[in-house]
C-alpha cells in the first residue's frame, strides 16, 4: 500500500505585528468533523495528533500537519483532506470556539485525565512560568517591531530605485505563461485559502515549501532583495486568479502577513514564488519546470549605490534584531519547556491513549462511510 503524503503549513505566525492566525482558514466550517482538543502543557495534545496522523499516512491517506510556530516539535493540528476532518489544538494563543457544536465541531478536554490534587502543588510555579512565557514573547514582539522598521527602510532605498515599467512587464510575462489557454469559470465564487509556508521558530527561519509542491509540475520563481515588487507580482496575479474562477491556496510572510510569499494554484498545477530573505528556499528537486524571475537585475543601481551605506546599516540592524527576536521565542520555548514539566507527572497517559485509540476508530469509521478506505 503506497505512504500519503504530508503537507506541512503554519496555520499562525510570530510577526511584526504579535501573533497572527489564520486558524480559521485550517479546514472549512462544514466540514464532517473537527475535533478540538483542550488542556493545558505537556498533557498529549501534540503526540495525540501525530499518532492519529501517522495511522492514516500508513492507511494511505494524506494529510496536512499545522506546525507550532513558537515549538519546532509540536504540531498545532492535523487535517484529514479526503474525509474532511480536523484535529486541533484549541488553547492559547489559538483559541478555537466551536462554530457548529455537536453536529461538526467537538471539544476534547485531555485535562480530564489529570491529578488536579497534585497539580495544585506546583500552582506557584505554573504561574510563574506562564508570566515568563508571557514576557519573553512580549521582547520577542517588540524586537520584531523593530526589525520590521529596519526592514522597511531597507526596502525604501531599493523601491526608490527599482526600474517599474521593467516590473510590470516581468508581471505581465508571468500572467501569459501561467494563464495561456485558461478559460474563466464564472459559475462559482473561487476558494481562497490563507496561511503560512514558513515561520520565524524558536529555531531559526523554517520552511517547508518543498512539502507543498508534491504534484506540481510548474513553478514561477522570483527573485530579488525587498522592495523590488516580488510580492506585489504575486498580490496582482492572485487577483488574476480570482477573477479567472481558479481555487487557490495563498501562502503570506509570516514576518509581515500582508505581503505574500507562495500562491499554489492546483488546476494548473503551478506555483508562484517569491523568494526572499526569509524563505531562503532550494527548489532544485521540487518541480519538473521552473521559471525563474530576477528582478534584482531591474534595479537602477547607480541610484542605489547613493545610499549604500545607509542600506548596508538597515540591512545589519534588520538582522541583529529579528536575531534577538528568535532569542527571546528560544527562552519562551524554554520556559514552556518547564511549565510541561509540571504537568507531565500527573498526568494518566494510559487514560490519554485508550482515549486517542477511541478516536482513531472514530476517524476511520468516517473514512469506511466515505468509501476512502
Amino acid at each position: 500500500m503506497k505512504i500519503g503524503h504530508v503537507r506541512k503549513i503554519y496555520p499562525g505566525a510570530n510577526s511584526s505585528g504579535g501573533f497572527f492566525s489564520f486558524y480559521d482558514q485550517v479546514i472549512e466550517p462544514d466540514c464532517t468533523r473537527i475535533l478540538v482538543i483542550k488542556g493545558g502543557p505537556g498533557v498529549g495534545k501534540s503526540s495525540l495528533m501525530k499518532s492519529i496522523g501517522s495511522v492514516m499516512l500508513e492507511k494511505g491517506l494524506d494529510i496536512e500537519h499545522h506546525c507550532c510556530s513558537s515549538d519546532n516539535e509540536s504540531i498545532d493540528g492535523v487535517v484529514i483532506p479526503a474525509i474532511g476532518v480536523a484535529l486541533l489544538d484549541g488553547t492559547a494563543p489559538h483559541v478555537v470556539d466551536p462554530k457548529n457544536p455537536g453536529v461538526v465541531d467537538e471539544i476534547i478536554h485531555l485535562g480530564d485525565h489529570w491529578n488536579e490534587t497534585k497539580l495544585v502543588s506546583s500552582k506557584a510555579e505554573v504561574i510563574r512560568c506562564n508570566r515568563q512565557v508571557g514576557r519573553f514573547f512580549a521582547i520577542a514582539y517588540s524586537r520584531l517591531r523593530e526589525a520590521k522598521v529596519a526592514h522597511d527602510e531597507w526596502e525604501s532605498y531599493i523601491t526608490e530605485s527599482m526600474n517599474w515599467p521593467a516590473v510590470n512587464k516581468v508581471a505581465q510575462e508571468i500572467e501569459e505563461l501561467l494563464f495561456d489557454g485558461v478559460i474563466a469559470n464564472y459559475q462559482q465564487e473561487p476558494k481562497v485559502r490563507h496561511l503560512f509556508a514558513n515561520a520565524i521558530t524558536p529555531g531559526g527561519l523554517v520552511n517547508y515549501v518543498p512539502t507543498l509542491l508534491d504534484g506540481y509540475n510548474h513553478s514561477y520563481v522570483i527573485n530579488g532583495n525587498p522592495g523590488t515588487g516580488k510580492s506585489t507580482i504575486l498580490a496582482r496575479i492572485l487577483e488574476k486568479t480570482k477573477a479567472l474562477g481558479l481555487d487557490c491556496e495563498v501562502f503570506h510572510c509570516p514576518f509581515d502577513p500582508k505581503k505574500i510569499d507562495l500562491i499554489l494554484i492546483k488546476k494548473l498545477k503551478s506555483a508562484l514564488i517569491a523568494d526572499s530573505e526569509l524563505l531562503q528556499l532550494d527548489l532544485s528537486k521540487s518541480t519538473p519546470y521552473q521559471c525563474t524571475f530576477n528582478l534584482n537585475d531591474l534595479i537602477k543601481r547607480k541610484n542605489l549605490e547613493l545610499w549604500a551605506p545607509d542600506v548596508a546599516s538597515a540591512k545589519e540592524r534588520f538582522w541583529n534584531v529579528l536575531n534577538e527576536a528568535i532569542k527571546a521565542i528560544g527562552k519562551a520555548k524554554s520556559c514552556h519547556d518547564e511549565l510541561e514539566n509540571y504537568y507531565i507527572p500527573h498526568m494518566d497517559f494510559n487514560a490519554i491513549n485508550a482515549r486517542r485509540d477511541r478516536i482513531r476508530e472514530r476517524i476511520l469509521e468516517y473514512a469506511k462511510e466515505q468509501k476512502v478506505l
